[in-house]
């Protein structure tokens, strides 16, 4: 290289996140680290976006299922890997939002360990009760609640996950006290609820879907801002009298902090590549989630404001994972 080609590259090389290393990336494997066990949705997410990510950027693409605590173990792990883009994660609902205030003990701080990359998807709920039961919409429950305090029960499908902070959120709402039946996830609390073991629940979209479809499941009431596209004769919960009643499932992926902004960007872009890409985005839609999308400063003011919003329903509920 001549030296006046050398003095027209040294600005570059000088910006926060270039170097000669960084412009070949990725030059090796890359990990995803998924804070759940394999065969759940953010598994399942993980592997679909982490083939497409293989096939654009060349290189290849393994999940890590590092399970447990309610996600906390693999997104500490996400927090410590070496920050060269090379190891990043699923980050989700529950560990981002959520489990900083309700453990009392977390070893990571969701704003300031992470890199954020890209909100992939939101996920809405629906609160379901057998086709046999008394309850035909939200008031019916919300009278016999009042009527019995502490007589009708909820299964909640993991603490301090969606499926019970909705429950709670409803329960905070409506002024009435339902009785928490924590399972250890959504299937064996929805088997429960089909045999009459409990009274409702609240369950992702996704997974609901085929049982509500079988008439197994009856829905009330959908936490989305607006009807589901899957099931447009099912009320919103704000619909119901509750205005602003909106939770979602959520996740994205993210990086350990100090990951270069180059590296993040690259791996933005192609993220909003895969969520343009017809198939993924139709299996996605499928599901009655919405897809997410935008700038890494996007989604690191969701993570924020939900952090903030779920960290004061958690304290005002008295709410502990411990």
């Amino acid at each position: 290289m001549k030296r006046r080609d050398l003095l027209q590259a040294a600005p570059l090389l000088a910006l926060p996140g270039l170097s000669w290393a960084q412009d070949k990336y990725p030059s090796k494997p890359i990990t995803i680290i998924c804070p759940y066990p394999a065969g759940g949705n953010t598994d399942q997410r993980s592997r679909q976006f982490g083939r497409f990510l293989s096939t654009a950027l060349g290189v290849p693409v393994v999940v890590d299922n590092k399970g447990g605590a309610g996600g906390n173990i693999g997104t500490d792990a996400i927090a410590r890997a070496k920050p060269d883009g090379y190891t990043i994660g699923m980050g989700n609902f529950a560990p981002m939002a959520v489990n900083p205030t309700m453990f009392k003990k977390v070893s990571f701080d969701p704003r300031k360990d992470f890199a954020p990359i890209c909100l992939i998807e939101r996920g809405p709920l629906v609160l379901m009760v057998r086709p046999d039961s008394p309850f035909k919409n939200i008031k019916d429950i919300i009278a016999a609640a009042r009527a019995k305090p502490g007589h009708l029960t909820y299964a909640n499908g993991g603490t301090g996950g969606s499926h019970h902070l909705a429950a709670e959120m409803f329960k905070a709402r409506a002024g009435i006290f339902i009785t928490n039946i924590p399972y250890r996830g959504g299937a064996p609390a929805t088997i429960d609820l089909m045999s009459g073991q409990v009274d409702m629940m609240f369950e992702q979209m996704y997974a609901a879907s085929a049982n509500i479809r079988a008439g197994k499941l009856r829905p009330l009431g959908i936490t989305s801002l607006q009807r589901s596209p899957l099931f447009p004769d099912v009320p919103t919960m704000a619909e119901q009298g509750f205005p602003g009643f909106e939770i979602n499932n959520w996740q994205g992926f993210i990086a350990p902090a100090g990951t270069p902004p180059a590296i993040i960007q690259r791996l933005n872009e192609v993220t909003n590549q895969a969520l343009a890409d017809p198939t993924i985005k139709a299996q996605m839609l499928s599901q009655g989630n919405e897809l997410g999308g935008g700038t890494p400063e996007q989604f690191a003011a969701h993570i924020k404001a939900e952090a903030e919003r779920w960290g004061k329903l958690v304290k005002t509920a008295g709410l502990s994972a411990d």
